[in-house]
């Protein structure tokens, strides 16, 4: 009971403490931007601080207690000649290259980058931390793949299309190469919508880099795997939704080569209440099939952007599975993003 009054005390706290600093006039704001963002050089940052609570006494969601976020620096702009650059660090441990990119913009509906970035499998790991529906990604994200890969994309928007293209080592950010690659792809079309978006595609991969693990799953892959799936993005007024599901299919170590396949999908959907406050709820199904488990994990989450750069998250979660454990806790971020 304690701790449910200590939680209780901080959400109440983060949840006045937006309404109370807000303000329409910001001009340090405008001046930061004046200074740093620019064609040729735009400078970003990203600072996030979390409070986590599980309502059992264990490790889930990171347990009780504070955390830090991405803390973050990202510097890219266009250059003469139309080249690009990008880099970008993460400092929440010790000082990590995220992304390393140099890459040519042939045409406005096609560019092509080379250095470390992420693949563009999936669109939940599309948007930077600080610009996520909720607190963490879907569990497809770490569950199937790097978040980050060293090779070369080429991509564009041409039109209402949209599209991804890449060669990777397939080995993440260690800069292991055993002459194999990884080649991704992705292709979407956005029908217009009046008052609102409809953004439909398909993505996937081959990965033929042997003895590679499987994101975060535990596994690794003998060879070949494979990656398949799609999403749905719709956007209407005041209400938002997204859909992806993926699955993955490869030559498990772990198992003496058999197929193992992971399948994971998750649907968000969610309300602008207000100009500054959304409501949202996702439901994230993740399944394995030799491993014969599945779970279900359901999440609440509000969000509120107190001013340009100042925002406020909070996630109540539930995660169910089918093996006998079950889990739940919430969780509250406040990050710093220019």
């Amino acid at each position: 009971m304690r701790f449910l009054l200590q939680i209780g005390f901080v959400f109440f706290f983060l949840l006045m403490l937006p309404f109370q600093a807000y303000s329409q006039n910001e001009p340090r704001y405008e001046e930061m931007q004046q200074l740093l963002k620019r064609g040729y050089i735009n400078v970003g940052f990203l600072v996030q601080s979390e409070l986590n609570f599980s309502f059992q006494d264990d490790d889930y969601n990171g347990g009780r207690g504070f955390d830090l976020g991405a803390q973050r620096l990202d510097v890219r702009g266009q250059l003469d000649e139309q080249f690009l650059y990008r880099f970008q660090l993460e400092f929440r441990n010790s000082p990590t290259i995220l992304d390393a990119q140099v890459g040519y913009r042939f045409s406005p509906d096609f560019h092509v980058m080379v250095g470390a970035f992420k693949p563009f499998v999936s669109i939940d790991l599309d948007p930077s931390p600080g610009a996520t529906d909720f607190i963490n990604r879907a569990r497809l994200v770490g569950t199937m793949m790097n978040s980050r890969e060293i090779g070369i994309t080429a991509l564009g928007s041409p039109g209402n299309w949209n599209y991804r293209f890449g060669i990777y080592n397939g080995t993440g950010l260690s800069r292991q190469n055993d002459n194999r690659f990884m080649y991704t792809g992705r292709l979407a079309y956005h029908f217009p919508v009046e008052d609102g978006r409809l953004n439909v595609g398909v993505s996937g991969f081959i990965n033929q880099t042997e003895n590679a693990r499987v994101g975060r799953s535990g596994l690794t892959s003998e060879g070949d795997r494979y990656l398949y799936g799609g999403f749905v993005q719709y956007d209407r007024g005041m209400f938002f939704s997204s859909f992806e599901v993926l699955q993955t299919r490869f030559d498990a170590a772990e198992f003496n080569g058999a197929e193992e396949t992971i399948t994971s999908f998750f649907i968000t959907a969610g309300v602008q209440v207000t100009e500054k406050t959304q409501l949202l709820a996702r439901w994230d199904h993740l399944e394995y099939d030799l491993r014969d488990r599945s779970s279900e994990l359901l999440i609440l989450g509000w969000n509120y952007q107190a001013t340009r750069a100042f925002s406020f998250q909070i996630n109540a979660s539930a995660e169910i599975n089918d093996f006998g454990s079950n889990f739940s806790g919430m969780s509250g971020l406040m990050q710093f993003q220019f």
